[in-house]
């Protein structure tokens, strides 16, 4: 748990909140209840006409399943993303001041066909295999995933599927298994996270993960998504393309791609709009 004092981030004090042990612990969290059945009624009227009003943002095969930079677009979906159940569980972890650097509507649909075993541009923390975690050190986490559920996801549905402590592996999943439903971790199974419309399910960055198959029967999965992540870590709301903090002559002057990059004009990757 970690808190900033005087720009600076220092050990604070446990918190009680149990999903924060839990997500601290098992790299994952489920909070119930969260957004009323009102709330659930105006967020999901919201995404839809975003999904109208907004044309696809990216050349992906999936790419109307969903829509980037929300918050941008919908009032609805900057209230829930800033709901005190959800920072109460992640800011002992990121810190007091987190902020959004990604903002995601998904409307996966009942043919939709899971995916591989990834982390989510991590590991923030790489180390090489059978180099154990020190556990009297408090795993750094960097960035914070959740899932605002907007429509019951059973195991027919394709909900996301975990693997439980993975996050402090140091490692992306082996290349070799990245789609076999038995991986695990130091001996810990995949757990398919199943929830309800309300709840919110949280999970740490460099865990592993990925989205389940959906089975006959299955309606598909609608949810906001938002990732919050450290100060210290960059907001992708938007590419660096469009925003940037660079005069049109310094970006005539990158001519190769590490020129490029190096003053930031990244091409888009995980979390990035």
């Amino acid at each position: 748990m970690i808190t900033r004092i005087g720009g600076n981030l220092r050990l604070a004090v446990e918190q009680p909140n149990p999903h924060t042990h839990q997500l601290e612990r098992d790299g994952y969290a489920v909070l119930p209840s969260v957004l009323t059945a009102g709330e659930i009624a105006q967020l999901t009227d919201s995404i839809d006409q975003v999904f109208v009003d907004r044309p696809v943002e990216r050349g992906r095969s999936d790419a109307d399943e969903f829509r980037y930079q929300m918050l941008n677009y919908s009032a609805p979906a900057q209230r829930a993303i800033g709901h005190p159940r959800i920072l109460e569980v992640i800011e002992p972890l990121l810190g007091e001041d987190c902020h959004v650097i990604a903002n995601t509507a998904w409307r996966n649909p009942p043919e939709f066909g899971g995916g591989a075993w990834h982390c989510d541009a991590g590991p923030h923390v790489p180390r090489p295999r059978g180099v154990p975690w020190d556990y009297r050190i408090p795993y750094p986490i960097f960035a914070i995933g959740t899932h605002i559920m907007l429509r019951d996801c059973a195991e027919v549905d394709g909900p996301t599927q975990v693997i439980p402590g993975s996050h402090r592996s140091g490692r992306v999943p082996d290349y070799d298994r990245v789609n076999d439903p038995d991986f695990g971790y130091e001996g810990r199974g995949a757990v398919a996270v199943t929830a309800n419309a309300g709840d919110v399910i949280c999970f740490v960055s460099d865990l592993w993960h990925r989205g389940m198959a959906a089975q006959p029967g299955g309606k598909g999965r609608l949810f906001l998504q938002c990732h919050y992540g450290r100060r210290d870590i960059a907001q992708r709301i938007v590419t660096t393309q469009d925003v940037n903090h660079l005069s049109q002559e310094a970006i005539a002057r990158a001519v190769s791609p590490r020129d490029r990059t190096l003053v930031g004009l990244h091409s888009p990757y995980f979390y990035d709009g």
